[in-house]
């Protein structure tokens, strides 16, 4: 049995020193090409790939580091595989050199709010596009985030995101939203979107959800980052419920199993 198709499963590349759970993993080029080959061994059906950590309180990367690392990567795996690659990038220049190395999705973080100069290129690009909600910056997003009712907030976010995005002449049948989960969010925000993701359906694009091994887990289980794979393919299975469409995780195999499994108890 396979998981239905339109629910697709991202796998993480961070060629970065320093992201929270992997960094340095795959900061060697030899590293991170086996580890493509492992993450589309295991069924990855996208792969993401990031340059500079996103962690709280991680300090930003310059463009020229960002492409040095980004690139021969990309470049190697289109080498090999005609697979979906996203640049999980907030940089219009890296992202542009990325698209020409072949990546197919821009990944920002920002939801376009960082770089003004990535409006115009997503608007002459074909690329899909995923915006992500966070309060605040990698720097400061969890300095005490605060919400009246945080599932409506990220809603009213959306909302105003897509009108723009549609001002500017953007197909929005290309964007997808990612809720950002564990980005300018304490533990109680974090659950309670995860218990009613299905809201986001409301407005007409696909999610993402990336929740793979994030700090919440480990406020929840006591475990240490690398250790919350199979806590992350649980809300994998129970989300895939909530209309979720792509899941971005580090555990490629994990995932697949867990959504095949709760498709097998929904069919039945």
């Amino acid at each position: 049995m396979t998981i239905a198709r339109s629910v697709r499963i991202m796998g993480i590349l961070n060629v970065t020193p320093d992201s929270f759970s992997d960094g340095g993993n795959y900061f060697d080029s030899q590293a991170a090409f086996d580890q493509v080959r492992r993450l589309i061994d295991d069924g990855a059906d996208i792969i993401d790939v990031g340059g500079e950590s996103t962690r709280p309180y991680a300090e930003p990367v310059m463009v020229k580091d960002e492409l040095g690392r980004v690139i021969p990567i990309i470049e190697s795996i289109r080498s090999f595989s005609d697979i979906t690659v996203s640049i999980d990038t907030t940089k219009a220049e890296v992202a542009r050199q990325a698209l020409r190395a072949g990546a197919d999705i821009i990944n920002d973080i920002s939801a376009l709010r960082n770089d003004p100069g990535m409006i115009d290129l997503v608007r002459k690009s074909d690329a899909e596009l995923i915006i992500m909600h966070m309060k605040g910056t990698p720097g400061t997003m969890q300095d005490s985030p605060h919400y009246q009712n945080v599932v409506e907030e990220v809603l009213s976010f959306f909302r105003q995101r897509l009108d723009f995005l549609e001002a500017e002449g953007i197909d929005l049948d290309r964007v997808i939203i990612d809720p950002g989960i564990g980005f300018g969010k304490k533990l109680e925000h974090n659950l309670r979107l995860l218990n009613h993701l299905e809201r986001l359906s409301e407005l007409g694009r696909p999610v993402l959800l990336g929740h793979s091994r994030k700090r919440f887990l480990g406020d929840l289980t006591g475990l240490e980052a690398d250790q919350r794979d199979a806590i992350t393919s649980v809300v994998s299975a129970l989300s895939v419920e909530k209309n979720v469409s792509i899941f971005r995780v580090h555990d490629v195999a994990a995932t697949r199993v867990a959504l095949e499994v709760a498709k097998a108890i929904r069919l039945a």
